[in-house]
């Protein structure tokens, strides 16, 4: 499960990225009350001092060997908690718990705001992490035991940089050409939603792209949604093991990211770096 070296990947000054979700799914911790997840908070609260309940993700596993099973309760026999938020003042760092998943979030909330790039973002993930391990110690909470490992990159590339309607679209993604031709019957695509699959070496996971036109929520205006997600988990349960696992996921985001986008937009929109 080799990378390559750091400083060969491929580098941008003014990259799309909105957002960045580090992760990891576990066994349920069923002994994990929403009590104890309001004395969790007291340990982030400084950092974090924002707090609010979502609805709970389903667990989400990419599996191999096995057929897959419509799962009438995905949760199990474990009772669904809300998925918590703890949140920065700023909306750039975002913690979500739940029973079985722990995130950490990188957000673009401003248009002056500038991904921290990767070291940063793993980093904060990693010391979060290694927060709630102890938590769960102190309080004699189950250990965490790993069923998946996620890293997902969000992508914003708005309208008028490098496309202006879908028609346009192979500018940006050379693979998703639309042959443009008076003699066609179709006119123009109102919506897109490609998704791709890719699998990881050593069956260690996939690699999930998805393209499709959203809009900004800030005024409304067309955007095209970038998302690759690497989803899996290795053999080696060990920590080292599950480092490096994230470490091989973002070289497969940062390179699928590039072999997917044009060259033009490396150049005149994103202005690659190396």
């Amino acid at each position: 499960m080799a990378t390559i070296p750091d400083k060969a990947f491929p580098d941008y000054d003014s990259p799309p990225v909105n957002e960045v979700v580090c992760g990891i799914q576990f066994h349920p911790l069923k002994a994990m009350t929403l009590p104890y997840v309001g004395l969790l908070w007291q340990k982030f609260r400084s950092r974090y001092p924002n707090c609010r309940e979502v609805a709970p993700l389903v667990p989400a596993i990419e599996r191999f060997d096995e057929q897959p099973v419509e799962n009438l309760n995905p949760f199990g026999d474990t009772f669904p908690t809300p998925r918590i938020w703890f949140e920065t003042g700023d909306g750039n760092g975002l913690i979500q718990v739940q029973r079985d998943r722990f995130l950490h979030n990188w957000k673009k909330e401003r248009p002056e705001d500038e991904y921290p790039h990767f070291k940063h973002v793993i980093t904060r993930f990693q010391d979060c992490l290694t927060t709630f391990e102890q938590f769960l110690q102190e309080n004699k909470l189950e250990e965490i035991s790993p069923t998946q490992y996620e890293l997902t990159y969000t992508n914003h590339i708005d309208v008028g940089l490098g496309w202006l309607d879908l028609s346009e679209i192979g500018g940006v993604f050379p693979d998703f050409n639309w042959r443009v031709s008076a003699q066609r019957f179709l006119p123009v695509p109102e919506a897109i939603n490609w998704q791709t699959i890719f699998t990881l070496p050593e069956r260690a996971g996939r690699l999930r792209v998805s393209i499709r036109r959203g809009k900004r929520l800030s005024d409304g205006l067309p955007t095209l949604l970038l998302e690759l997600t690497a989803r899996g988990i290795t053999t080696d349960p060990s920590r080292l093991a599950m480092w490096s696992w994230f470490d091989m996921a973002h070289e497969w985001i940062v390179c699928g990211f590039t072999d997917l986008t044009s060259d033009m937009m490396h150049k005149n929109i994103w202005r690659r770096k190396r």
